[in-house]
């Protein structure tokens, strides 16, 4: 280290509690903290990193989601995140200290010699939430940068970690220390259920089945097959090893020997799922040369296109390539694939498709599936994510597409607002199709660092987004991605390097928690007074009712209401950080009412039979 300056940064907040656990910073992977826990409850403020450019703030880069290529490792009570923004790389460190007391350390080092304005920790926080008795208190006040602006409710101040001219291989580095205590909101959380309206069913949960690691892929398949009941499978079409010259033929290659080893993985992947008796969705990833415009693209251009057309003067080839792969598979296989789709083709991963396209696709497509006897039809949409639902209007309002439309998919990477979700709710309605998340979880980008898959904070996030996704678009199922090495809810086993023994994490138990509702159940509708606690409920013939509940806050009383008389007691399985799917002392019920505790920060499954 050339050069080290050490300027200590203290930002207190200050809010009373009795009985406060053990704080818990909650800093994601990119190097934001969202706020400090105490007892399970969120005491919210924002940071982040940010080099301000030679232009000054109106050339300015932050530290965010899939913004950057990060690095994330946690080692007990310390986590730290290595990033890069503009040229200059940082290390960020935060260590729990004590009840309601982190500290922050952030190093930053030039790759070049850079000419910007500065290097800022920005910290931002609402002053109303922050009065009376809580306060929010920043020293040393002096050398901040006060970027507030007409809002004022907001405070965002940035503080200096090195200004000016960067010289190659300096290094300059602060330290934080931050504090919170004070008053936890516990109030009562009522949870109201309408047992009289039934709506669409829950067949349960699903699993993607993408080979990619041969290594690794198989024990986490085992493990998640033999311990979690999983109601639909995903599996890859490798359409580019599949026909990768036009002028041979597949299927006679196949048949003389000459069957590409992934894709004949992939086959005995959808077989397998078949035999346990499942529905199979065959997707594709990679097309042949020969099917698409330009080379192969598989990562985004300069402008940020990923993905290749299709020739539409290959229609026709294209339409038999696909359906003798499904041939094959059925004949071969004994594995009649329920639905066919191109991956993401709203963004091109790596098929891309206008909207209009996609709708011209599944009427071709589809009509040729028929012709030549398969019963497998087409998913619309199969998107990115929830936001670019208008992708499948063009096939939603045409008639001829809906012979060949077996279901509507998205995937719940991005796009979780209510208002966004509750547009594919109403689409299924529209054409009376059910609905599939055909790729559950929160973020695309994780697999840059793993370690985030085993954080409390990623769980949480995971088993509320798949809560809210029951509670308001009524899937049949969310099929998780994925049930292999790739995002696994298993960690060891040599799975993303961890060499320890093979072993399920918090991700898994809210996995085969989900997973154990019982076949038949059908969504009803279920609602929490309470923002942060989310809720779904399901019924069943006579008194069978399921009710999940993902609290991500502080503990407090629950009263649900709404039951039916029939019901007078709840089985109860909670998984949190410490507790693997644990049953519970039962929960009564009287009177269409049931009152129980709620546990901070769990997810809690209530089952009357």
């Amino acid at each position: 280290m050339n050069t080290s300056l050490r300027i200590l940064f203290i930002a207190i907040i200050s809010i009373t509690s009795a009985g406060s656990t053990f704080a818990q910073a909650e800093l994601m992977p990119w190097g934001n903290l969202n706020g400090i826990r105490v007892d399970g409850q969120l005491m919210d403020f924002s940071t982040s990193l940010s080099v301000v450019g030679k232009g000054g703030w109106s050339d300015i880069r932050f530290s965010g989601k899939e913004l950057q290529k990060p690095k994330f490792n946690r080692v007990g009570n310390v986590q730290t995140v290595n990033t890069e923004i503009g040229g200059i790389k940082f290390t960020e460190t935060v260590t729990d200290l004590k009840q309601g007391t982190v500290s922050v350390t952030v190093m930053c080092e030039a790759k070049v010699d850079t000419n910007i304005t500065g290097i800022y920790f920005g910290a931002r926080w609402n002053k109303t939430k922050y009065s009376g008795k809580n306060s929010f208190e920043i020293k040393p006040l002096d050398s901040g940068v006060n970027r507030s602006g007409n809002d004022k409710n907001l405070t965002q101040l940035f503080l200096p970690i090195h200004k000016g001219f960067f010289k190659k291989g300096m290094v300059y580095e602060k330290s934080f220390t931050i504090s919170v205590s004070g008053e936890i909101d516990t109030a009562p959380v009522e949870i109201s259920i309408d047992a009289t309206i039934k709506g669409r069913p829950f067949a349960g949960v699903g699993g993607n089945f993408r080979l990619q690691n041969a290594g690794t892929d198989p024990q986490v398949i085992d493990y998640c097959l033999s311990n979690m009941r999983v109601a639909w499978g995903r599996v890859e079409m490798p359409w580019r090893d599949w026909h990768r010259n036009l002028e041979t033929d597949p299927t006679a290659a196949a048949g003389e020997g000459k069957l590409d080893s992934h894709v004949e993985k992939s086959m005995q992947m959808a077989q397998r799922l078949n035999k346990i008796g499942m529905p199979v969705i065959v997707s594709a990833w990679s097309p042949p040369a020969w099917a698409i415009v330009g080379k192969p693209n598989n990562s985004p251009t300069p402008e940020g296109v990923w993905g290749n057309p299709l020739r539409q003067d290959k229609m026709q080839e294209i339409y038999k390539s696909i359906t003798d792969y499904l041939l094959y598979l059925k004949t071969n296989y004994g594995t009649e694939a329920t639905y066919f789709s191109f991956n993401e083709s709203d963004i091109g991963i790596n098929v891309r498709q206008t909207a209009e396209e996609h709708a011209s696709l599944i009427k071709g497509l589809g009509s040729y599936f028929q012709s030549k006897g398969l019963k497998t039809k087409l998913l619309l949409g199969d998107n990115s994510d929830a936001n670019t639902y208008e992708f499948i209007y063009p096939a939603l309002y045409d008639a001829a597409c809906r012979p060949y439309i077996g279901a509507i998919s998205f995937h719940s990477w991005r796009g979780w607002e209510t208002k966004t979700l509750q547009k594919w709710a109403d689409a299924v309605k529209k054409i009376n199709a059910e609905l599939l998340v055909g790729e559950g979880s929160i973020d695309a980008a994780a697999w840059q660092y793993p370690a985030y898959f085993e954080e409390e904070s990623y769980a949480l996030e995971e088993i509320n987004l798949y809560t809210r996704l029951l509670a308001i678009c009524e899937p049949l199922s969310i099929l998780q991605w994925q049930l292999t090495a790739d995002y696994s809810p298993l960690t060891g086993g040599g799975i993303f390097g961890n060499t320890g023994p093979l072993k399920p994490t918090q991700r898994f138990w809210q996995l085969k928690q989900l997973a154990n509702t019982k076949s038949g159940l059908r969504h009803i509708p279920a609602h929490a007074n309470r923002a942060d606690i989310s809720v779904a409920a399901l019924a069943g013939t006579g008194n069978s009712y399921t009710i999940h509940i993902v609290n991500n806050s502080a503990g407090r009383k629950a009263k649900i209401t709404g039951l039916p008389k029939g019901i007078t007691k709840f089985k109860a399985f909670l998984t949190d950080r410490t507790r693997n799917m644990t049953s519970l002392a039962n929960i009564t019920a009287k009177d269409g009412k049931a009152v129980f505790n709620l546990d901070p920060r769990c997810y809690l499954t209530l089952v009357a039979e």
